[in-house]
């Protein structure tokens, strides 16, 4: 059955306004925000991780989209839209705005539609809760909500233009926080996990529960698999390098009792010549082999808050809440993820590289995303 996905839409109207002039605010976390697992959808830097497009209508062109003084501006008009890539299910948003002119926010789920004005010049703030309990949001100060299943289908956040108006609107400190998630990892043995057992060969690393409630990897290779599996997903975890340029990952969608035959999210905090925009054997968050980490966030000996969107083709990252991935895997459908796209269900694996194998993982926790 068709759903439609419930999407946060910025609809500007016409009444006229100009900006101020406001001191920008540069987009980060704190360390407890991260260690929550709050994630920035715009990273105060560029355009990474958005789309915009036009409508069907003749001469009609993308709206702008572009980055200053650390906000996020789309200007233009015509119906076009300006569109976050990876879709979520429960969450917490919060962000910024301000806009030209008068303008509205609707939120919209199977019908369902909330409206909000954005008033002109000043900075605003806009939180919302979005969850199987329904719809929690406050716009600079008004609370608003309405009960009702809002998990069913996934969440976008979108900004839409009039047709016949020209406008402008910026966002900033765009942020969000996957709720709900169920744990994967007990603190207390590894219940839920099995270990490789199908070549002696690959069966060194030693994964047990530390007196901190921590999961140990030490040794390789070695691979503990998740006996429930997953498709669609976001992921959040933990994890600490005990040692200087480790190589270890997250595997996921994998095949059925094969040794780490699935998509990998990189774990490995090197990097060439002191620049982190030049990883090393793709970077910690990267789809090996596939997409490498666009930046290395995170540094060994350091934890660091790993998230993980699957949603069919999409694959999304984010390291301490920093986007380091945004990816469609274009190739064929094939059961083999080495050889084309597999959307099938598998199962997680935590990976123990080699010898020297020695990391820690936490709070590891997943919300399995709905069909769209």
């Amino acid at each position: 059955m068709a759903r439609l996905l419930p999407v946060l839409a910025l609809l500007l109207f016409t009444t006229a306004g100009a900006f101020a002039d406001d001191k920008p605010k540069a987009a980060s976390l704190t360390p407890k925000e991260i260690a929550e697992g709050w994630i920035l959808l715009f990273d105060g830097e560029t355009t990474f991780g958005w789309n915009s497009k036009a409508d069907d209508l003749a001469g009609t062109k993308k709206p702008e989209l572009s980055v200053k003084d650390g906000s996020l501006r789309i200007a233009g008009s015509g119906h076009k839209t300006v569109r976050c890539n990876t879709e979520f299910r429960e969450l917490e948003l919060e962000l910024e705005y301000r806009a030209e002119k008068v303008a509205s926010i609707t939120l919209e789920n199977r019908g369902v539609l909330v409206h909000y004005t954005m008033h002109p010049s000043e900075w605003k703030k806009f939180n919302v809760k979005w969850s199987r309990d329904g719809c929690e949001c406050v716009n600079d100060g008004d609370k608003k909500s309405f009960k009702g299943d809002l998990s069913t289908s996934p969440f976008t956040l979108s900004l839409t233009l009039p047709q016949r108006a020209e406008a402008t609107v910026e966002l900033r400190n765009v942020k969000l926080r996957p709720i709900n998630s169920n744990p994967l990892f007990n603190g207390k043995n590894i219940d839920g996990w099995k270990v490789f057992q199908g070549d002696p060969k690959r069966a060194a690393t030693k994964f047990e529960v530390t007196k901190d409630g921590e999961l140990s990897a030490k040794n390789g290779p070695g691979d503990l698999q998740t006996e429930k599996q997953f498709d669609d997903f976001v992921l959040q975890l933990e994890c600490k390098t005990n040692g200087k340029y480790l190589n270890s990952g997250v595997f996921f969608r994998c095949i059925p009792d094969q040794y780490q035959n699935g998509y990998e999210a990189q774990i490995q905090n090197a990097y060439l010549q002191d620049d982190r925009t030049k990883p090393l054997d793709f970077g910690t968050g990267a789809i090996y082999r596939r997409i490498p980490a666009r930046k290395v966030v995170s540094n060994d000996n350091e934890w660091f808050t790993m998230t993980l969107v699957a949603q069919g083709a999409h694959f999304a990252t984010w390291v301490n809440g920093y986007q380091t991935v945004d990816w469609t895997d274009d190739r064929k459908a094939n059961d083999n993820p080495r050889q084309g796209l597999r959307t099938a269900k598998g199962h997680l694996s935590i990976q123990g590289h080699d010898p020297t194998t020695d990391l820690l993982f936490r709070n590891i926790r997943i919300a399995e995303l709905p069909k769209k």
